[in-house]
C-alpha cells in the first residue's frame, strides 16, 4: 500500500471585517461583470448605427471602471462604506448614547454580569426610584467615609474642573493609605481597551504579611436588610465588583496613563485654569497644580508609583438595622475571569451584540426587577406555561 504524503495547508485567520469587505468586493465584481457581458452582448446584436456606437462608447467607459475596480479603487470604496457603517453603529452605541461624558463606572459592568437586559432598560426607560435598602447602603457608606474623611464642598465649573478633582482626591486618599494604613471612597480613573472606566473603591488599610512589610487589600461593605449572606449569584456580582477595582489599579500600576487619549475622548482642555479653590485643595493633598495638565502630571506620577495590591480581596456583609457584622468572605483575585466579565460588558456597551437574558437558574431575579413587565422573556414564559397548561 502506498503511503499518501501529508501536506501542512497554512491557515490564516480573517476577521469578521475582512470577510465583510471581501464578500462586498465579490458582489461588486459579480454585479459588475454581469452587467459588462449584457452590454457585450447587446452591441453584437444591434447594427453600427449612431445609437450602437453610443453603447460602445458607454461599454469602454464602463471597461474603464472595471479596470479600476481591479487595481483597488471599488475595495476601497466598498472599505469606505463599511468603515461608515461601523462608525455608525458605534455613534448609536449605549456607550456612546449613554455615557460619552462620563466614562463607564464599575457599576455599569457588574450591573451587566447581574441581568443585560435589565441595564438596557435602566438607560432607556430611566433610573427606578430609591428603595429603602439602597438609601440605608448609601446612608452606612457615607458614615464610613465620614470616619477618616473629611468632606469639604468645592463649586465645579467645567468637566476639565470634574476630572482634576477626582485624581486630586486620588492622590489625596492615595496618600492617607500610605500614612495613616486606611483610606475609603477612593475615586478611580483607567482605561480597558481604550474606555475610560471610573469606580469608587469602598476601602482600602494595609495589612501586614511577612516581617514589616505592609501590602494594601482592597475592601468592599455591603449592607443587608436580612440577618443572613445573600445567594451566590448576589456574592458574585460583588466579588467581580472588588475584581474590577483590582483590575483597574493594577492597570494604573503597569501602564502609563493614556494622558493624551483621556483629553480627546473628553474634549478637554489640558492648560484650563483651575479655579482658586481647587487649586488650594490640591496643595493640601500634596500635589500642587494650577492646570488640568499639571493635575494630569501628578496623576500618572502617583499611578506609577502604586503599591502592589494582595490577591486576596474582602467582602464584608453587614446587618442594617443595627450595623452587625454578618460575616466577612476572603477570596482570591482570579484575573482570567475578570477580564472575560469585562470584555463581555464591553461588547454589550459597544453595541457589538445584542443584551442576553438572565440565565434561565437565575430568574428569581426578575422577581424584583421594576422592568419585568417589558421585558420579552417573561412573556415568552407565560407563553410556554399557557401551552403547557392547555395539553
Amino acid at each position: 500500500m502506498s503511503e499518501v504524503s501529508s501536506t501542512s495547508i497554512p491557515i490564516e485567520i480573517v476577521s469578521d471585517e475582512e470577510m465583510l469587505l471581501i464578500e462586498a468586493a465579490f458582489s461588486f465584481a459579480f454585479q459588475s461583470n454581469s452587467k459588462l457581458i449584457n452590454n457585450f452582448n447587446n452591441i453584437n446584436n444591434n447594427s453600427c448605427s449612431s445609437s450602437s456606437s453610443s453603447s460602445a462608447y458607454k461599454n469602454r467607459s464602463y471597461c474603464s471602471i472595471v479596470g479600476d475596480i481591479e487595481d483597488g479603487i471599488g475595495i476601497r470604496s466598498t472599505q469606505t462604506r463599511i468603515q461608515n457603517q461601523l462608525q455608525k453603529k458605534e455613534d448609536f452605541s449605549l456607550l456612546n448614547r449613554f455615557r460619552k461624558k462620563t466614562g463607564l463606572s464599575v457599576t455599569d459592568i457588574t450591573s451587566t454580569e447581574w441581568c443585560e437586559k435589565q441595564k438596557e432598560f435602566f438607560l432607556l426607560y430611566g433610573k427606578p426610584k430609591a428603595s429603602n435598602a439602597m438609601k440605608a447602603g448609601s446612608a452606612r457608606h457615607a458614615v464610613l467615609e465620614q470616619e477618616v474623611i473629611t468632606r469639604v464642598e468645592v463649586v465645579i465649573r467645567s468637566a476639565e474642573e470634574h476630572w482634576a478633582l477626582k485624581m486630586i482626591n486620588f492622590i489625596h486618599g492615595t496618600n492617607q493609605l500610605i500614612h495613616d494604613g486606611l483610606t475609603r471612597e477612593l475615586p478611580m480613573i483607567g482605561f480597558v481597551e481604550g474606555v475610560c472606566v471610573v469606580g469608587v473603591i469602598d476601602e482600602i488599610r494595609m495589612t501586614s504579611l511577612i516581617g514589616t512589610n505592609r501590602v494594601p487589600i482592597l475592601v468592599e461593605t455591603k449592607t443587608r436588610l436580612q440577618d443572613n449572606l445573600p445567594s451566590e449569584p448576589q456574592q458574585r456580582n460583588a466579588r467581580l465588583q472588588l475584581m474590577c477595582y483590582k483590575y483597574l489599579w493594577d492597570n494604573l500600576l503597569t501602564r502609563p496613563f493614556p494622558s493624551r487619549h483621556f483629553l480627546q475622548l473628553f474634549s478637554l482642555n489640558p492648560n484650563y485654569v483651575l479655579s482658586k479653590e481647587i487649586q488650594d485643595f490640591a496643595i493640601q493633598a500634596g500635589a500642587p497644580a494650577q492646570t488640568l495638565n499639571d493635575v494630569l502630571g501628578k496623576y500618572e506620577y502617583v499611578c506609577s508609583m502604586l503599591p502592589e495590591t494582595q490577591d486576596q480581596l474582602l467582602l464584608r456583609y453587614e446587618y442594617q438595622k443595627d450595623q452587625s457584622l454578618i460575616g466577612e468572605i476572603e477570596y482570591v483575585y482570579d484575573c482570567n475571569w475578570v477580564s472575560d466579565q469585562i470584555r463581555s460588558s464591553l461588547e454589550f456597551w459597544k453595541g457589538e451584540r445584542e443584551a442576553s437574558y438572565v440565565l434561565e437558574d437565575e430568574r428569581f431575579k426578575c422577581k424584583y426587577c421594576v422592568y419585568a413587565s417589558k421585558c420579552p422573556i417573561n412573556a415568552i414564559s407565560t407563553t410556554q406555561i399557557t401551552k403547557q397548561t392547555l395539553k
